[in-house]
């Protein structure tokens, strides 16, 4: 896993292992695919959809990268089959907006007990900032989604990109925010530089 969590501070946070090596994998999916190396690009691609049929609920966005990530892995095998799951993941992402209405702000620290009692004070203002910029993430995600070609090679340059910055933004907080943006920066269809 990237990251060294005890099952007692994933429990705590409201995560599974599941959910950590969901997002291991797909890191893995994207450096086979930085590297050139089909054969495990396909497996991870297969294994993170597998975690998410598994453990996530229809709505979660990281279902719908799971779909859409197996489609592109797929596509030159199986023309079919990848257009079907592209369609799905299409509408999967689609299917988005109420896990995404859902989601908790996450608490941060603050750098003064004014910030503190402030955030406390306008709460309802502040999950609504956070809302904008979820559905704005939600947003960027569907559109690449949109614009995915399974026809396209996949670029090796880009790959590397999405996971660059996926490992530069990623929370290191277990929250909502995470997983979303675990969805959004992880999608690999159609893969094109940020």
């Amino acid at each position: 896993m990237s990251d060294n969590w005890s099952l007692k501070e994933l429990i705590a946070a409201g995560w599974s292992e599941q959910e950590l090596e969901w997002e291991q994998t797909c890191e893995d999916l994207a450096m086979a695919i930085a590297q050139g190396d089909e054969a495990a690009a396909k497996t991870a691609a297969a294994s993170a959809l597998r975690l998410a049929r598994e453990h996530f609920a229809d709505g979660d966005p990281r279902l719908a990268t799971a779909i859409a990530n197996q489609a592109m892995c797929v596509s030159a095998s199986r023309g079919e089959t990848a257009k079907q799951l592209l369609d799905e993941a299409r509408q999967a992402w689609n299917a988005t907006h109420q896990w995404i209405e859902q989601m908790q702000a996450p608490r941060v620290a603050r750098s003064s007990l004014f910030h503190m009692r402030m955030e406390q004070k306008h709460r309802a203002a502040y999950e609504d900032n956070w809302r904008i910029k979820w559905r704005n993430i939600a947003a960027y995600a569907k559109g690449r989604l949109g614009a995915a070609n399974l026809q396209t090679p996949r670029d090796p340059a880009a790959a590397r990109e999405a996971l660059a910055r996926w490992q530069r933004e990623r929370p290191a907080m277990l929250n909502d925010t995470r997983k979303l943006l675990a969805a959004a920066y992880l999608l690999l269809p159609g893969v094109s530089v940020i």
